[in-house]
């Protein structure tokens, strides 16, 4: 019995001459940099994570992003501390 699978990771090329054509094809630009690269951790009660989760989910954001805006309007770039 034969059954009909998705092409996946293994699967033949269709058309071999497209194929081979394809890895002559200019690699595309590595992304830049990601420019976050200093990690904070804090501990925070399980209600207050909640909390965040749930206002970070109906904003569309993740909880990392929206913490980065809250901090950059709290503490903007040139800002003097208090």
């Amino acid at each position: 019995m034969t059954r009909d699978h998705p092409r996946g990771f293994a699967s033949r090329p269709g058309d071999a001459e497209q194929w081979v054509r394809a890895a002559e094809q200019p690699v595309s630009p590595a992304p830049p940099p990601n420019p976050y690269t200093a990690r904070l951790t804090i501990d925070i009660t399980p209600e207050l994570r909640r909390r965040l989760k749930l206002v970070a989910l109906q904003q569309g954001l993740t909880v990392a992003d929206m913490l980065r805006a809250l901090l950059e309007r709290e503490y903007p770039h040139g800002s003097s501390p208090a």
